[in-house]
């Protein structure tokens, strides 16, 4: 399997990290072993020679790219947090030259500390961005793999990429449907779920369009088909919702901006130092070295830690709990967000239909074993619910039996013609339902799909389904209304289900009966009163996850929304949500005072730098210190209780 861009760069970063260290522990052991022994491994010189030859590489062959974007960036004026590494580590680098001959101390060891420490945090940045990626990645595969055309009377197996405009392709039940297309043989229904949301299977009969990667559920398809790769359906909602990974958090933005004012300054500052030392001092190598000392305090490693460390920590808690942050804006844009708007199939329900109640004229098991011998001969998934809520041991013989498209279905048990359906169905049938009529209008009133019993003419009762509701479902949306959020579930059901399921689950507001492709309009409506956050599972849903401020995915659910959300929710639980509130308001919190703490750094070291107290070598360690302290900063989220 290809490489994502994501995972290159990881594997880049992770091979810089490992030859840098590599080659800089050598440099330490040679730089302080005398030191702290008092024994010395060589000659002065030939451990100058030896510095200098191990620390070549990591400067320039590991630290290529960071020198030439640096060094751009001092070209161009165009000041980044490389320019200060590279200035300060070449100019570091070189003083091992200067100090053979006798003009300057050596701080070429000190120019490949800095510099591993930095490939440091730019892998450790990679793994941040690229980390969710990586994980949602192993959730997408979509789509048919396979499609069996006719030819010629005969069916044939080929890959998708062969598949051409107006084949013929067979699609048997359980099977996904290969591309988009238009039924010319055979009547079934079709999940299409995971384009419109709806757990509800869609009759088609010859003639009715079918869309490609949905699922053919309880008969035999033949389709044309009409479309082929990127012109599909769904290429085309993928199309909609493609950006740009690797957004920043704004806040980090606003640390870049100011950088690009701090390089300058520093680097004035860092040629006054010198300049002042070597007048008033006349010590070439002092001033050289406080000078380089300044470079190397000030140099912006924490400030380019301070973020990604924070998201690192806060994507990894993330993950053990099944929550997926793939962009980082969306930990800074939720602590705005005041209104929380909800998908309802799959995302609130559970996105397969349950019988929620029965009402037997006669006998309940009666009713069941009735129902349950019938529906077992239909794959529908209402037939699942019925023989599942039944669980019979021994099912009754079923002769005759056959299916009435988009009414329900009959066959013989005994001598009793069995019918089970809707009410147009038993009208058909003439068969009176007055002793049932008011649970009908109960069950229909809170948005249920009945099914109406009956054999030979004698009613024996109604089942009610449903999409029935997630079990935390009314524990998560209680909690974020107690947390100051608004909520309101948008849904293509009908006002009385969705406004049943609502009232259900404490919902504030419903907007039903809504298009697919207006949901998007809907939040952009409701963003102009304030932030919104949507949370969805569908491709219908993937435009609506792309307008909201922050758009929170199900992992339940289809790639393309998965790969619109900015957070992803692996186990599809609205808990999950209030942990998502909940992780990215702390992970935010740390961001800011790691911010803070490496901007502090600066402001307190850099004096200390100028003033010539701080040599190379301890500024070296205290910015090292700086990083550290960002990193066990972060850390700290880990306590955290979400």
């Amino acid at each position: 399997m290809e490489e994502s861009i994501e995972e290159q760069e990881i594997n880049s970063w992770r091979i810089k990290l490992i030859w840098g260290w590599a080659l800089t522990i050598p440099i330490v052991f040679l730089m302080y072993f005398g030191k702290l022994t008092g024994i010395e491994l060589m000659p002065e010189i030939a451990m100058q020679i030896a510095i200098l030859i191990f620390a070549f590489p990591v400067i320039f062959v590991v630290g290529y790219e960071t020198l030439k974007g640096g060094f751009k960036g001092l070209v161009g004026f165009y000041f980044n947090m490389d320019s200060l590494i590279s200035l300060g580590t070449v100019i570091a680098y070189f003083t091992g030259f200067l100090s053979i001959a006798n003009l300057s101390s050596d701080y070429s060891g000190i120019s490949a500390m800095i510099m591993a420490i930095f490939v440091a945090g730019k892998f450790i940045e990679s793994k941040a961005r690229g980390r969710a990626s990586q994980e949602i990645r192993k959730l997408l595969e979509l789509g048919a793999k396979k499609a069996r055309i006719v030819k010629k009377g005969k069916e044939i197996e080929i890959d998708i990429s062969e598949l051409q405009i107006n084949d013929v392709f067979v699609v048997r039940p359980g099977e996904k449907i290969a591309t988009d297309g238009i039924v010319v043989k055979g009547q079934s229904a079709v999940d299409e779920s995971m384009v419109t949301g709806e757990s509800m299977p869609v009759d088609k009969n010859v003639k009715d369009n079918v869309i490609g990667a949905t699922i053919n559920q309880d008969g035999i398809l033949y389709i044309k088909a009409t479309k082929i790769g990127k012109d599909t359906f769904l290429a085309h909602i993928i199309d909609l919702v493609e950006e740009a990974q690797g957004t920043k958090v704004p806040i980090q933005k606003l640390a870049d901006k100011i950088t690009g004012v701090f390089v300058p300054v520093i680097l004035g500052l860092s040629l006054l130092t010198f300049i002042n030392w070597y007048a008033f001092a006349g010590d070439f190598g002092k001033a050289l070295g406080t000078s380089i000392s300044v470079l190397v305090i000030a140099c912006p490693c924490a400030l380019g830690l301070a973020t990604p460390i924070a998201l690192m920590v806060g994507s990894g808690m993330g993950a053990k709990r099944g929550i997926l942050i793939r962009k980082g804006e969306a930990i800074q844009t939720m602590k705005e967000v005041k209104t929380i708007v909800f998908d309802k199939t799959g995302t609130i329900t559970k996105g397969m239909p349950e019988v929620t109640d029965v009402f037997a004229l006669g006998k309940e098991n009666y009713l069941l074993e009735v129902a349950g011998s019938m529906e077992r001969n239909s794959d529908h998934p209402i037939a699942k619910a019925v023989v599942a809520h039944a669980n019979l041991k021994h099912y009754k013989d079923v002769k005759n039996f056959k299916t009435i498209r988009g009414k329900g279905l009959e066959g013989m048990i005994g001598k009793n013609k069995v019918v089970i359906g809707n009410e147009g169905l038993m009208k058909e049938k003439k068969i009176d339902l007055k002793k049932v009529s008011d649970a009908i209008k109960k069950y229909q009133s809170s948005g249920k799909s009945i099914l109406i019993v009956a054999s030979g003419r004698e009613l024996l009762g109604v089942i009610a389904v449903a999409d029935a509701v997630k079990q935390d479902s009314i524990s998560a949306i209680s909690e974020l209304k107690q947390d100051g959020y608004k909520t309101i579930m948008i849904t293509g059901d009908n006002e009385i289900t969705a406004k049943a399921i609502a009232k259900e689950v404490g919902i504030d507001e419903v907007i039903a009966e809504v298009m697919p492709e207006d949901k998007a309009e809907n939040v952009k409506r409701l963003k102009e009163n304030g932030m919104v956050a949507f949370v969805g599972d569908g491709i219908n849903d993937a435009p609506a996850l792309k307008e909201s401020n922050v758009g929170i995915a199900m992992g339940t659910g289809t790639d393309v929304a998965i790969e619109a959300g900015d957070i992803v929710l692996v186990k599809g639980s609205l808990e999950g949500v209030v942990q998502a509130i909940r992780l990215s308001k702390a992970t935010f919190s740390k961001i800011k005072q790691n911010l803070f703490w490496a901007f502090a750094y600066n402001v307190v070291a850099i004096p200390l730098a100028v003033a010539g107290i701080l040599h190379p070598v301890v500024a070296e360690i205290a910015m090292a210190a700086s990083s550290i302290s960002v990193v066990g900063n972060a850390n700290l989220l880990r306590n955290k209780r979400i």
